[in-house]
């Protein structure tokens, strides 16, 4: 999206999978529309949520296609071509490996000659980690990676593993996600005891593996307190009470806050963030967090060690020792050592991923400046 300021203004329609979750790439999509002082349309093939549309009105529209099956795919496909005939946008980007498809595909059958470029949102530390439709959406990306005007990753790990995975493009380039400047940061006035894990319930972000590393360090540090958000994560889930029983967790050490709009009140409520996932882009929890001054424990997947740097520590995924282990770090440092850690966490995100810097690269990539 142009920056502020900027004197060119073109149309750009935005093509997502689903425009209803409080994932990275929903939320990354908000705020360069927030940013943007152009004209700009959305186009869901599933849904738009009501938290979104509050974007509407001025230069933001929005159409949800209403995909309900994989029968349906087709006609969605040649309505967002007849939008892109209708609208005729001077740049169309695809968020994520089904709208990249589709996206793709309509705009040829619709035969505006805007280029198309996609947004890779996944990295493939773990392709068994994705549901069935996603590896299919994948497979299909891959045959068809030469025809976009150019691909953005939002991690280097991102690009590098799509690369082996057969993306064909020559015009790419890794744009990391960007964040604003958190208003009256928390002040730290205790030494950490609070783990908060905020992540959607599902096999890719790995809570068996959280969980039982909560249930060691509960063992050895009984004053620890776990925090967890994120769809499906509330106590009435029967899956996620039955996890948290068998990986020895006691159900009065966590905090089952489910789905929330509120996340300031998440990061200023834990005093370190977990990371547990199986594979990641650019996990946007991770660098939220350290705007909030709250350290990470990360597993080493996607670029989130490199988002972290010396910031806080990273274990391999799957390791519920080492994640473990690494919480106990923590809850034994000093507190001195754990506000200069929670200010080298802000003064990273700041000086490397900025809204502003990450809205201009945007820009430039898309031809808006």
């Amino acid at each position: 999206m142009p920056g502020e300021g900027k004197s060119v203004q073109i149309m750009i329609l935005h093509v997502v999978t689903n425009y209803t979750a409080n994932a990275g790439a929903e939320v990354m999509l908000s705020r360069l529309l927030r940013r943007s002082p152009g004209p700009a349309m959305v186009a869901s093939l599933i849904e738009v949520s009501d938290r979104y549309r509050s974007l509407a009105g001025g230069s933001v529209r929005f159409t949800p296609l209403r995909i309900r099956s994989a029968p349906g795919a087709l006609p969605a496909i040649v309505k967002l071509a007849q939008l892109i005939a209708r609208e005729k946008p001077d740049a169309i980007l695809c968020w994520m490996y089904h709208a990249m498809v589709a996206g793709v595909l309509a705009q040829r059958l619709s035969r505006h000659p805007a280029p198309v470029f996609w947004n890779v949102r996944q990295s493939l530390d773990d392709p068994e980690a994705l549901s069935r439709s996603t590896r299919l959406a994948l497979s299909a990306a891959r045959w068809l990676s030469r025809l976009p005007a150019g691909i953005i990753f939002n991690s280097a790990r991102s690009l590098e593993l799509h690369r082996r995975f057969g993306f064909r493009n020559d015009n790419v380039q890794v744009i990391p996600n960007g964040f604003d400047p958190v208003p009256a940061r928390p002040e730290i006035d205790r030494p950490p005891r609070v783990f908060g894990i905020a992540a959607r319930f599902h096999r890719q972000k790995d809570h068996s593996t959280f969980f039982r590393a909560a249930a060691l360090v509960r063992e050895r540090s009984p004053a620890a307190r776990f925090v967890a958000v994120g769809q499906g994560l509330h106590e009435s889930n029967a899956a996620v009470r039955r996890m948290i029983a068998t990986l020895g967790l006691p159900e009065s050490a966590i905090e089952l806050r489910g789905e929330v709009t509120d996340m300031d009140a998440f990061y200023r409520a834990i005093d370190v963030l977990v990371l547990s996932s199986r594979t990641e882009g650019f996990p946007n929890v991770v660098a939220e967090a350290m705007s909030y001054g709250r350290p990470v424990i990360t597993t080493d997947v996607g670029d989130a060690a490199a988002v972290v740097g010396d910031t806080g520590l990273v274990v391999p995924p799957g390791d519920a020792e080492a994640l473990a282990e690494a919480m106990g770090r923590m809850l034994e440092i000093d507190f001195s050592d754990y506000v200069a850690l929670a200010a080298a966490a802000r003064r990273r995100v700041d000086q490397h991923y900025s809204l502003e810097q990450i809205a201009d690269r945007y820009s430039a990539f898309l031809g808006c400046s």
